[in-house]
């Protein structure tokens, strides 16, 4: 499927093909973002989608893409089993649960959660 504009718990949500395109650049991010002003108001891209260098936070890459969204007043929800990233890196789980505490970054297990968390059910609030 393609990336597809859908209303979920009564948000418009551009949800993200998992076999689409990788995120590997900041460019890649911005065209997330511009295809989202078709009126979404999250992105959710399934984790699979993001470069390995997201999860490694010494390489920045994670806070570039992350800063991009909030510029542009857009939600993130990033989908996905990432337990094998956050085994790794206990910098990733710190910054996991901080942003899922806040409004504008949450990484998600799948999109039952993300519905649960749009509707402001502590269940969505979960980690992947």
């Amino acid at each position: 499927m393609p990336d597809v504009l859908q209303q979920r718990a009564g948000v418009q949500v551009l949800v993200c093909d998992p076999a689409g395109p990788p995120v590997a650049t900041e460019q890649d991010a911005l065209d997330l973002i511009g295809a989202a002003f078709l009126g979404a108001q999250v992105v959710a891209v399934p984790a699979s989608r993001l470069d390995e260098r997201f999860f490694t936070l010494g390489t920045r890459f994670a806070g570039e893409v992350m800063q991009k969204f909030v510029n542009y007043r857009l939600r993130l929800a990033v989908v996905g089993d990432i337990t094998r990233h956050l085994a790794a890196s206990s910098a990733l789980r710190a910054l996991v649960e901080e942003s899922n505490r806040a409004g504008h970054i949450w990484f998600l297990p799948d999109l039952d959660a993300l519905d649960a968390r749009l509707r402001g059910d502590t269940e969505g609030r979960r980690t992947a």
